[in-house]
Formats: structure tokens, sequence, C-alpha cells
């Protein structure tokens, strides 16, 4: 009786690696600011490595990453919204006086650009699952085939979402007066 042969193991460190730029869009897609993207991209890697992945195809490696960073993005953005309420019932208690000249948000005048800022409002206004695939395609400059493997679906699928995802930029973009309809 001879021993099963081992499992070709996953070089996890290498994958994350590799998947590392467009997890990053597909975390800055779900959170729509760049600030959580590298405690999001972190809490993937780590649930990468503690879990070693329930998986054995390495083929299956990009999908099985893109559904975790799904699911790391919506946790870490409950864990923003809890801590923006606890926030709001501190600042409720703790209201400056008028003469107090603070900014409720310093990084509104820090962003110059008018058309880059009215982009992104536009991007925000889109559901998650646009906003990535837009990003994958147009910043990552990925074809269908790049993105329909590593997102885990068909090549239709993704002629469909982005034709619709483009469709929804332009309505935002018009509402917006970025662009004339």
């Amino acid at each position: 009786m001879g021993q099963p042969a081992a499992k070709p193991s996953i070089d996890w460190n290498a994958e994350l690696a590799r998947h590392e730029r467009w997890l990053r869009c597909v975390i800055y897609a779900r959170l729509g600011d760049r600030s959580g993207v590298d405690e999001v991209l972190q809490e993937v890697s780590l649930a990468a490595v503690r879990q070693q992945a329930p998986i054995q195809d390495a083929t299956k490696v990009g999908p099985w990453l893109y559904r975790l960073a799904v699911t790391q993005s919506l946790l870490y953005r409950r864990k923003l919204g809890r801590k923006r309420k606890l926030v709001e019932r501190y600042a409720e208690k703790v209201r400056p006086s008028e003469g107090d000249c603070r900014h409720v948000d310093p990084l509104d005048w820090l962003l110059g650009d008018e058309r880059r800022q009215l982009i992104r409002k536009a991007l925000k206004q889109l559901p998650p699952r646009d906003a990535e695939i837009l990003l994958l395609k147009y910043v990552e400059d990925w074809n269908y085939h790049q993105i329909a493997a590593r997102l885990g679906i068909s090549h239709s699928a993704v002629e469909t979402r982005l034709h619709r995802a483009r469709a929804r930029m332009r309505a935002a973009l018009t509402e917006l007066q970025v662009v004339e309809s």
C-alpha cells in the first residue's frame, strides 16, 4: 500500500502578489476611496494564507480571491459604518461653538481638480459591480477574457456587464453635467 499522492500546493504569497493590482481595483470599487484599500487587501491576504484556501485548482485562485476581496470589503464598510456612527454620537455631544472655524471635511478643499472629482462622484453612484468592471477594463486595461477569467464569469457576461456599466456611467456623468446628453 502506497501513500496517497500529495496535492500540489499553491504558493499563496506568489499568487497574492500576482493578483494584487487588480484586487486593489476591485476593493477600491467596493469602498469608494483609497484609504481602506491596503487594510482590506491585508485582510484578504491573511484570510487566504490562514485558510490555505479551500481550492486545489490553481486556475480558480483568481475567482476565489475576487469573492474573498468582495467579502472583506463589505466587512470593512460595516466596520467603518459602526465607527462613523460612534463618531457622530460623540460629535453630537461635543458640538463646536459658532466661533470655531474647523472645516467639516478637509479633503474637499484639497481636491482641486473638478473633473476628476466629478468622475469619482459618478463612479460612486454606480453599483459596486459596475464600478469594479469599469476600473478593471479602463484602469487596468484588461481585455474581456482576462476579466472573465479573474471574476469567474463568462465572456458574454463580461460584455453585458460592461455595456450596462458604460450606460450607467454615461447617465451619471450626464446628471452631473460632465458630458452633454
